[in-house]
């Protein structure tokens, strides 16, 4: 435990930068700068009390590691609110809504409870914006990058922080390097993305992107969250933008380590040899055309349209990004159907999306293939395989884990909303359903009141606390939390 609390104390003061940039933006503006300095202060003061309380401490464990994850990504969401509730935010002026808006920003939900963005002061909007931006890579995993001696053992942090069942043994000879490599990535994809969406705005192919929003919608796309400076998410962006958008969106739903062979490695064959890279690759072509075959057959929009708006949606809600270029609440059975599954997909492990993610859905798909093969051939040896190579027992076990406490995750939280009045009267089980997988897979929007033109302000306290909740299990993917539920965890 006292080791578990020196290492938190570490990240959250080094965590406590991060209120730096919106204080210095406050100032600029002419905004009050002091609900980011004291939060700020805050911050780093608990950070360093827990370092000093803790003193000298022996090295973290796989134990301990659990409970750094979980108390991180409880605190930082907690931090992250303050700000709205001490600065002029009429909208996020209540404890249950400042905290949702910060969940789903450190988490990359993109869920809202804030209708009207113009209300907002560009201090505050940049703040949701970095939440976005931090949360997309992890905390713990910048954290990783830039301490010069956490011996920590930083690798069981990295594996628990990274989504999906990545295989970190192959991405560095060492914990400070690899996680500088990710970041590396994260970067460069991020700062290609604002220069890209800028140059739209200065060359006059959209006229409404300018730095700030390139900035907004390219940290929201990279970090698959969300977030938007303007209501209408991405339906105001010129047609060119949102094929961008679209583009950066696929691009940072890959592996951040295949990313890295691709664009550093020049590893072309490598990456190409990965299945799930290339199931993924197939999956958002056909969900693509699914999605736009339906939009052009029920009449919706022309061809070029349907394909633009079917492609965006796609991508957007399989990557759980969340952005829109339609009010996909209002479409039909088969394409509301459509977008409710591609939910439960993701995209690929060890990016920044939430969800199952694709090489789980391999995984589980090669398993029962697998027993059903044996069922008939009861002596056969037939190994489960991913990309060519064997997957373990440990990492089956995980997969199969993770897959029914997801359902039954999602099954508890469409129940506690259906309960709830403020969500029971407001579309029944399968507004409740569609909203509990838009939180819990990270996605945002969701259907109904709920969906893309929507927000989750109607909803009464007890439903965003459950939706909040579902956010961080999400982000952190189950697993951590419920060890430490466990009774045994605390007697070890």
């Amino acid at each position: 435990m006292r080791t578990a609390l020196g290492v938190v104390g570490t990240l959250l003061a080094w965590f406590a930068l991060a209120f730096v940039p919106p204080a210095a933006v406050a100032l600029a503006v002419g905004e009050p700068p002091w609900p980011f300095l004291v939060t700020g202060s805050a911050v780093a003061l608990t950070g360093l009390a827990l370092r000093r309380l803790t003193g000298r401490r022996p090295p973290l464990g796989v134990r301990e590691g659990f409970l750094v994850v979980v108390a991180v990504w409880l605190l930082a969401p907690a931090f992250g609110a303050v700000p709205f509730l001490l600065g002029d935010v009429p909208q996020l002026d209540r404890p249950a809504d400042a905290w949702f808006e910060a969940m789903s920003g450190f988490t990359a939900t993109g869920a809202t409870v804030v209708t009207d963005l113009d209300a907002l002061g560009t201090d505050m909007l940049l703040w949701r914006q970095l939440s976005h931006w931090l949360g997309g890579a992890g905390i713990i995993v910048l954290a990783l990058a830039v301490l010069p001696r956490l011996r920590i053992g930083g690798r069981e942090l990295l594996r628990s922080e990274l989504p999906g069942p990545v295989e970190i043994e192959t991405l560095g000879e060492t914990v400070r390097g690899t996680a500088r490599r990710l970041w590396k990535v994260y970067l460069a994809v991020t700062a290609a993305g604002v220069l890209a969406l800028a140059a739209l705005g200065w060359a006059g192919l959209d006229r409404r992107m300018g730095l700030f929003d390139a900035f907004s919608y390219a940290t929201s796309a990279v970090s698959l969250g969300g977030f938007a400076p303007y209501d209408d998410s991405a339906r105001g962006l010129a047609p060119v933008t949102q094929w961008v958008l679209c583009g950066l969106m696929a691009v940072a739903g890959v592996n951040l380590l295949q990313l890295y062979r691709l664009a550093a490695l020049r590893q072309v064959r490598a990456a190409a040899r990965d299945e799930e890279l290339r199931t993924y690759a197939v999956l958002l072509v056909v969900a693509s055309g699914v999605v736009a075959a339906e939009l052009w057959a029920a009449g919706d929009t022309g061809g070029a349209g349907a394909l633009r708006h079917g492609a965006f949606q796609a991508v957007s809600v399989m990557t759980t990004t969340g952005f829109a270029t339609v009010d996909w609440a209002v479409w039909g059975t088969v394409a509301t159907l459509t977008l409710l599954a591609l939910m439960f997909v993701g995209a690929c492990a060890g990016s920044a999306s939430g969800s199952v993610k694709v090489v789980r859905h391999l995984v589980v798909l090669r398993f029962t293939r697998r027993e059903l093969e044996q069922a008939v051939h009861p002596d056969a040896v037939l190994p489960v395989r991913v990309s060519g190579r064997v997957i373990g027992a440990r990492v089956l076990r995980s997969v199969l884990l993770f897959a029914l406490l997801y359902l039954l995750v999602l099954a508890v939280g469409t129940f506690c909303l259906t309960l709830d009045a403020g969500a029971g009267a407001r579309g029944g089980v399968f507004t409740a359903l569609g909203a509990a997988a838009a939180c819990l897979g990270n996605v945002g929007p969701a259907f109904g009141e709920l969906g893309p033109s929507g927000s989750y302000a109607p909803l009464g306290a007890v439903s965003k606390v459950v939706l909040g909740a579902l956010m961080l299990l999400g982000r952190i993917e189950i697993v951590p939390l419920a060890v430490l539920l466990r009774r045994g965890y605390w007697r070890a």
